[in-house]
C-alpha cells in the first residue's frame, strides 16, 4: 500500500501543514459477472444432444441387426423379429448395394454396414448444422462493479 504525504506551506506565517490521505479510498467493491448468451448456447447443446440420441438409437439398431445376421440368429425368436422389423425401413435405402456373404445361416450384410457409416455421418452432419443455425458461437462477459468510497 502507498500513502500519498503532502505538505502545504502558507507565505504569510511560514507554517508547514501536514495532510495525509487515507490509503484505502474504497472500503468495499462487489463485481458481478454473467455471460448473456449461456441460455442459447445451453438450447443449442441439448438440441445437438437430442439429435446425437435419437441417432445413437438409429446405430445401435443396425449395430444389432449386423451381430444377429452375422452370428445367424433364429429369425423367428420374439427379439430377433423386434430388431429386424424396427431396423428394416432404416436399411432399406441401402439393400442391393453389395452382394451378402453367406456361411451356413450367418450372413454379412455388408448393406447394413455402409448404413451404419452412413447414419453416423449424417448424425454429425445434422448435429453441425443445429449448431450453427441455433447456437451461440459469441461469447461475451458482463460485469458490474460497486464501490462505496470510504473518504469523507
Amino acid at each position: 500500500m502507498t500513502s500519498e504525504h503532502r505538505e502545504v506551506v502558507t507565505p504569510a506565517t511560514s507554517e508547514v501543514v501536514t495532510t495525509s490521505t487515507p490509503a484505502a479510498a474504497v472500503d468495499r467493491t462487489t463485481a458481478t459477472a454473467y455471460d448473456p448468451y449461456a441460455g442459447r448456447r445451453q438450447a443449442a447443446y441439448r438440441l445437438m444432444q437430442a439429435v446425437y440420441l435419437v441417432f445413437g438409437i438409429i446405430e445401435a439398431l443396425i449395430a444389432i441387426r449386423i451381430v444377429l445376421r452375422a452370428l445367424g440368429a433364429n429369425s423367428q425368436a420374439g427379439f430377433a423379429q423386434f430388431v429386424y422389423g424396427v431396423s428394416a425401413p432404416l436399411v432399406a435405402p441401402f439393400a442391393g448395394l453389395f452382394g451378402n456373404p453367406q456361411s451356413g445361416g450367418a450372413v454379412l450384410e455388408l448393406h447394413s454396414i455402409v448404413a451404419l457409416i452412413v447414419y453416423a455421418l449424417l448424425a454429425w452432419l445434422v448435429g453441425k448444422l443445429v449448431w450453427l443455425l441455433v447456437g451461440e458461437s459469441r461469447s461475451a462477459v458482463t460485469t458490474a462493479s460497486t464501490s462505496v468510497d470510504t473518504r469523507s
